[in-house]
């Protein structure tokens, strides 16, 4: 069935103005005298243009919302726009509205809010930024996005999008756009471990092999620690049922006391047995030692089908101490949806054991989904890679380990397309069928 794609923009232009000179807006309450005075229809054609009325329906507490609807029309874009005066260039702003939406079929997709910034003489000023972050608020949807004002930003349109949905309808309350402090940096310290234990003859050895090097080579400071794809398997000649163990299980709690030795937390690839089933699995322990998340790996090559391993079917995402990692595990890279699953779902690191690939796709998936990566690997690099796919450190000698900061919370902004990471968000289209034909 052909989908439709609706997305609603909403302007918000702050024009109350504090002792400061800050923008500032809260709005709850919505009549058609407001709308018309501080609220406009917006649309880039008349041909496409939804339809927008100030609702009684549906509210948050005070009376009205801001309501936009297809009105039977598939091409139908845009929505309601308000500016605001006196933004200071360099100056963080956040932005918060609610949303309740029906018969819309995806609503990250079709329902779109986003900050549109502007000079004094009301060209556009950088790039537009979306906001993407979505959480239930009750029975409400609350979106927020805290971002800078570009230079020589003087006003900022706050935009409500109802896209593409010829049966949809958004109804907007509670919007508000409030200076705030730039955000603290959200450093994270992530090690990696270049090894490829030889003739060890066993499980045990091999994993030990793997321990004596992040005991002796990584420093007290890392917040996580990342080893290689089946550490189990790797060096020992036997095969994948004979080394296959369930979590927890003896690799696990190994892995778990080094974690705490290290106050740090660890991700290396293992081989899980569960009933008649063995996966090709990812475990992540936490400082104290406990696992706190595993991820079974989606895409198998040949060999490994062959060699009586259970695909997994699905993409976790793990909260951590520092933030939202996932972790992808060697033959994913060479696909798509692994990473891009991985990044919808909020992972803003991935760790990823990996036997050996393509360099060229561990970047694509960086910068296309604008996550960090980190890989360990034998035939593959151990590396650290930023949102853009710079490496940032690589573990290029046997036995080494590489080592960095990254900051979660910085922002990677391109001068022509703006922050990539919320134009990912809201642009991607899931909508349009990729099936093979039969």
């Amino acid at each position: 069935m052909t989908k439709s794609l609706c997305l609603l923009v909403f302007t918000v232009v702050s024009v109350a103005v504090l002792s400061a000179g800050e923008a500032r807006l809260s709005q709850s309450a919505f009549d058609r005298n407001t709308a018309a005075a501080e609220w406009q229809p917006w649309a880039v054609r008349d041909e496409i243009a939804p339809r927008t009325a100030v609702s009684t329906e549906r509210d948050r507490g005070q009376p009205g919302a801001l309501m936009i609807s297809g009105g039977g029309n598939a091409s139908a874009y845009g929505g309601w726009q308000r500016v605001v005066d006196g933004i200071e260039p360099g100056r963080w702003y956040r932005f918060v509205a609610h949303y309740q939406a029906a018969d819309v079929d995806d609503e990250a997709q079709r329902v779109v809010s986003r900050l549109d910034w502007a000079k004094q003489n009301g060209k556009r000023a950088g790039q537009p930024d979306y906001v993407f972050k979505v959480e239930s608020d009750g029975d409400w949807r609350r979106v927020t996005l805290d971002a800078p004002a570009p230079p020589e930003a003087a006003s900022v349109k706050l935009q409500l999008i109802l896209s593409y949905s010829a049966d949809g309808k958004v109804w907007w309350d509670d919007v508000s756009l409030t200076p705030i402090p730039a955000p603290e940096p959200r450093l994270v310290r992530v090690a990696t471990v270049n090894l490829r234990p030889r003739n060890t003859g066993s499980r045990e050895a091999s994993v030990q092999r793997f321990l004596d090097v992040v005991d002796h080579r990584v420093s007290e400071d890392a917040d996580v620690i990342l080893l290689s794809e089946g550490i189990t398997v790797v060096g020992t000649g036997k095969s994948y049922a004979e080394v296959a163990e369930t979590i927890p299980g003896p690799t696990s709690r190994a892995l778990g006391e080094m974690a705490r030795k290290k106050k740090s937390y660890i991700a290396a690839g293992i081989y899980e047995r569960d009933g008649i089933d063995i996966f090709n699995t990812a475990i992540l322990v936490d400082r104290e030692g406990q696992v706190v998340g595993k991820y079974r790996k989606v895409y198998l090559p040949r060999e490994e089908i062959e060699g009586g391993i259970t695909p997994g079917n699905e993409y976790p995402v793990f909260q951590t101490d520092f933030g939202k990692v996932g972790m992808m595990i060697c033959w994913d890279l060479q696909y798509a949806d692994p990473a891009r699953g991985l990044a919808l779902n909020g992972a803003e690191l991935i760790l990823m054991p990996i036997w050996g690939g393509n360099e060229a796709l561990g970047k694509a998936r960086a910068i296309e989904n604008q996550v960090f990566i980190a890989t360990a690997g034998y035939n593959y690099p151990s590396l650290i890679m930023d949102r853009d796919g710079d490496i940032l450190a690589h573990a290029k000698d046997e036995g080494t380990v590489a080592t960095t900061t990254i900051d979660l919370n910085k922002r990677y902004a391109d001068d022509w397309l703006g922050d990539m990471r919320g134009r990912f968000m809201k642009e991607l289209r899931l909508d349009v069928p990729v099936r093979a034909s039969p």
